[in-house]
């Protein structure tokens, strides 16, 4: 938890997320991990790439705020199909809903991610997009699929690095990792730009 960045600042992401942490681990920086508290509510009328990016920099912003010498790592996803935002479908029913609805077609992910300088105040944003195209899938497969990995907790009702790779017809996108929450290839790119350097 003490551990520190060559710079001395510590690294923050500010997420619960258990998907988020695996990914970060993979640059080999000493990181911490802090609950943001915020309110995810989206705001009336709000476009999907505008709710992620807000929420990115809400979230970089609250943990900021309890850390003075920090990079805070701020990422929020969301599963976006006929122009309607696909949420954590947190029952059984709703994720047979989603997948269902899914089947056959084409699904925009959009992660937002903000890298914020707590010392300095600046902040790097973006939206990264990734598509699934869905397989044709039949209620037994969808059925079966959620018995065995119950991905109740994931936007769009699956989990791209587990069972979840065997509903899809094709993945299209600059960065897998954007799939899975954390788009690893422009969080390299930001951490440069703030002095550190992964490689």
């Amino acid at each position: 938890m003490n551990q520190r960045l060559v710079d001395g600042r510590r690294l923050l992401l500010a997420s619960t997320s258990l998907f988020r942490r695996e990914l970060l681990t993979r640059l080999a920086l000493p990181f911490a991990a802090v609950a943001p508290d915020i309110d995810e509510t989206p705001l009336p009328d709000e476009k999907a790439s505008a709710l992620v990016g807000r929420l990115a920099d809400l979230k970089a912003r609250a943990v900021a705020r309890q850390e003075p010498e920090a990079l805070v790592i701020g990422a929020d996803q969301v599963a976006v199909l006929d122009q309607l935002i696909l949420g954590k479908p947190v029952t059984h029913e709703r994720a047979v809903q989603q997948l269902t609805r899914a089947s056959g077609k084409m699904v925009t992910f959009l992660t937002g991610l903000c890298l914020l300088d707590s010392i300095s105040g600046r902040r790097q944003t973006a939206v990264v997009p990734f598509q699934v195209k869905f397989r044709q899938l039949r209620l037994q497969q969808i059925e079966n699929y959620l018995r065995r990995e119950q991905p109740y907790q994931c936007a769009g009702s699956f989990k791209s690095e587990g069972l979840g790779i065997a509903l899809f017809d094709r993945l299209e996108g600059e960065d897998p990792t954007s799939l899975v929450g954390l788009p690893l290839i422009r969080l390299t790119r930001m951490l440069e730009a703030e002095g550190i350097s992964v490689l």
